[in-house]
């Protein structure tokens, strides 16, 4: 089977939680991370889960899961984490029957998508996914990818945006923008990112773009 890659854009949709153990509270935090709105179905929960709801962060059902439960929540992803076998078995059920997506660890067979190891850097993402064939060397890989891409990727990340929005608004259209691009960035400029200089990391991008024929709007060199 062929994983599809996705990112999803969270930001105001339902998502639902089926128990309030530990890896419970893991996937509520990444979720909340996210913007979703979340609720949790379970008859008790982690402290970290309580304090969560104490805090108006998550919706919590008092409940051991019984059909009708998701109908009028109407999430897009439902993860089942639960302890009590019968109460997951009900809630794949009623997911799958509903259209929302389903993710179930103790449920291969059943589960619509995966959640893969991350790096995150701000809005520079890095995903590590062995299709569940061994979470163990994903985590070895997480590992090392984190040690690879520090933190000031992701701030190197918001300068590009900035340069991008300078260079969108000058002549050429968006094929002579992808040609620049291509000759502006370079290994070497990551590179200068890894070893942490940023500024000369810039300064090397601005002069491939102005070197490519498109000046930066604020003709910086």
């Amino acid at each position: 089977m062929v994983l599809y890659p996705l990112n999803l854009n969270l930001a105001g949709k339902a998502c639902v939680v089926i128990g309030g153990g530990q890896v419970a509270g893991r996937k509520v935090r990444d979720l909340l991370a996210a913007g979703a709105r979340v609720t949790v179905i379970a008859p008790a929960l982690t402290e970290g889960l309580q304090k969560l709801v104490a805090a108006g962060q998550v919706v919590w059902q008092n409940s051991v899961f019984h059909p009708g439960m998701l109908l009028p929540l109407r999430p897009l992803l439902v993860f089942v984490t639960s302890s009590d076998k019968e109460a997951n078995h009900l809630a794949i059920a009623e997911a799958k029957e509903m259209g929302a997506l389903v993710n179930a660890a103790a449920a291969p067979e059943q589960t619509d998508f995966s959640v893969p190891s991350k790096v995150a850097r701000g809005d520079f993402l890095l995903t590590i996914s062995t299709g569940g064939g061994s979470p163990a060397f994903a985590k070895l890989l997480r590992e090392r990818l984190e040690n690879e891409y520090p933190d000031c990727f992701g701030e190197f990340l918001a300068r590009l945006n900035v340069l991008r929005q300078e260079v969108k608004g000058r002549p050429g259209g968006s094929r002579e923008h992808e040609r620049l691009w291509r000759q502006a960035l370079t290994q070497d400029v990551i590179d200068l990112v890894r070893a942490g200089h940023l500024d000369q990391a810039e300064e090397e991008v601005r002069n491939g773009i102005i070197d490519a024929g498109i000046e930066p709007q604020d003709g910086t060199r």
